[in-house]
C-alpha cells in the first residue's frame, strides 16, 4: 500500500470516528501545548534578559565595582556573612580608580533609593531617586525628550537640579512642562532641567518612575547616608579593552585596600556575563521543571493512543480479514495502523503547537513574562508527536498484521 494511500485511509477513519479520534489525540495535544508554552516563555525570558535587561541595567562593555554582587541566586549563609564583612565602596575610592583608567574609558557613580517626592501639583509619591556622577547618562544610553543634563559646574558644586523620568513628569506635572519647576525630595527643592525619554519597563517594573540629581547634591545623603556608593560603573571603548580595564581596576583596588597576594578580592566586578550566569541556572531549572509535566502528559497520551488502536483492531477485525483475503500483505496492514496512529498524534501535536503559542501570547499580554517562539521547538514538537504515535501504534499494528484472515472473516 502506498504511503499516501495509508494517510488517506487514516484521515478517513478520523473523520468517521470523530469523538474517538478527539480523545485519542487529546493527551498529545495537551502535552505539546504545555511544552510549546513553556519553551516560548523560557526563550522569551532568555532573549529579554540577554538583549534588554542586561544591556539596559548594566550597559555594553561595562562592569560595576561593588561590595557584593547584585545579580545572583543560591547564595549560602556563609557567603552572605562574608559579604557583610567586606568594606564598603566609598566615594573617596572613585578618584583613585578614575585616575588609573585607560584612555577612552568612561566611568559613572550610581547610588539609588526609593524616596518620597512631592510637588504642589500632585500628591506625594515614591520615586527611584539616583544620585549620579560622571558619564552615567551616556553609559546607560538615557536620551532626553526635553531639557538638558547637568553641566560640569552643576555636578561639581552639587547644584539642586534634577532630571526626571517620563512617568514622574506626567504624574507630578500633569499637563505642564516640568522644565524649570520644583520637585521636592527629602524636603529639599530641586529644579527640573530635563526629562528622560520613555524607557518602558523590565519584568513589570517601570523604568520611568525615576529622578536623577548630581551626586554632590544633598540627594546622596538620602540614597547612601554612610557616604558609600552602590557601585562604580566603568565602560571600556570596546569588548577587547574591557579585560584590560578590569585588571587595572582590580590592581588599584587591591593596592588601595592592601590585600596581600593570594588573598581573595573583598569586592566584586560585576559584568553582564556574570549576571547572565546566574540566570542560566534559573533558566535550566525552569526548563526542566516546565517540561516534566508535558513529558508525563505525552506518555499518558501515548498509552491512550495504544489502547484506542487496540480497540480499533478489535472492532475492525472483519475489515482486516477482508483486506487480507483481497491480497493485502502483512506489511500493508502494519503500515496502515502505524500511519493511522502517527497521523492522529501528529495532528494532536499540531493542534497543541497552536494552543501553546496562543497560551504563551496570552501570558505575555496579561503578565510581565515575555514570550518568544523558538523555531526548533515547533519542529521538535511535531517530530515528538509523530514518534509518540508510531511508538504507541507498533503493538496494535503488529497484532492486526498477525491476524489469520479466515479467523478475522468469522469475527462479528
Amino acid at each position: 500500500m502506498p504511503f499516501h494511500e495509508a494517510v488517506r485511509l487514516a484521515l478517513q477513519q478520523i473523520r468517521v470516528q470523530k469523538l474517538k479520534s478527539f480523545f485519542t489525540l487529546l493527551g498529545v495535544m495537551i502535552g505539546v501545548m504545555f511544552l510549546i508554552a513553556v519553551v516560548s516563555i523560557v526563550t522569551g525570558m532568555s532573549k529579554y534578559v540577554e538583549e534588554d535587561f542586561a544591556g539596559r541595567m548594566l550597559g555594553a562593555n561595562t562592569f560595576t565595582v561593588r561590595r557584593f554582587p547584585w545579580f545572583g541566586n543560591n547564595v549560602t549563609e556563609e557567603e552572605w556573612r562574608e559579604w557583610q564583612r567586606r568594606p564598603r565602596v566609598y566615594h573617596s575610592d572613585v578618584a583613585i580608580i578614575r585616575d588609573a583608567l585607560p584612555g577612552g574609558t568612561r566611568y559613572a557613580v550610581e547610588s539609588q533609593e526609593n524616596l518620597s517626592a512631592s510637588t504642589k501639583y500632585a500628591r506625594p509619591q515614591n520615586v527611584e531617586a539616583h544620585a549620579v556622577e560622571g558619564d552615567y547618562f551616556t553609559i546607560k544610553k538615557l536620551d532626553l525628550s526635553e531639557g538638558r543634563v547637568f553641566s560640569p559646574q552643576e555636578a561639581e558644586m552639587g547644584a539642586p537640579v534634577m532630571l526626571v523620568g517620563d512617568e514622574v513628569a506626567k504624574y507630578f506635572f500633569n499637563g505642564l512642562s516640568p522644565i524649570g519647576r520644583e520637585l521636592r525630595i527629602g524636603g529639599i527643592p530641586y529644579t527640573v532641567i530635563g526629562v528622560i525619554e520613555h524607557q518602558g519597563s523590565l519584568f513589570g517594573q517601570s523604568l520611568d518612575q525615576t529622578a536623577f540629581a548630581p551626586f554632590n547634591s544633598p540627594l546622596h545623603r538620602l540614597t547612601n547616608p554612610r557616604g558609600d556608593i552602590d557601585g562604580l560603573m566603568v565602560q571600556a571603548p570596546s569588548a577587547l579593552m574591557m579585560d584590560e580595564a578590569m585588571e587595572t581596576v582590580r590592581e588599584v583596588m587591591r593596592g588601595h585596600r592592601r590585600l596581600r597576594p593570594g588573598t581573595p578580592d573583598n569586592f566584586v566586578m560585576e559584568t553582564s556575563a556574570s549576571a547572565l550566569t546566574s540566570f542560566e541556572k534559573t533558566k535550566t531549572i525552569m526548563t526542566i521543571a516546565g517540561t516534566a509535566l508535558p513529558a508525563i502528559s505525552l506518555v499518558v497520551g501515548g498509552l491512550v493512543i495504544m489502547n484506542i488502536m487496540l480497540v480499533a483492531v478489535a472492532e475492525r477485525t472483519r475489515e482486516i480479514g477482508v483486506r487480507k483475503s483481497l491480497g493485502a500483505r502483512r506489511k500493508d496492514i502494519l503500515r496502515q495502523f502505524l500511519v493511522e496512529s502517527a497521523t492522529l498524534s501528529t495532528l494532536g501535536a499540531m493542534l497543541g503547537i497552536g494552543l501553546g503559542l496562543l497560551g504563551a501570547k496570552i501570558i505575555s499580554w496579561t503578565t510581565p513574562l515575555p514570550a518568544a517562539v523558538a523555531p526548533w521547538s515547533l519542529v521538535a514538537a511535531t517530530l515528538l508527536g509523530t514518534v509518540v504515535g508510531i511508538t504507541s501504534g507498533v503493538y496494535p499494528a503488529r497484532r492486526a498484521s498477525k491476524l489469520n484472515p479466515i479467523d478475522a472473516l468469522r469475527a462479528e
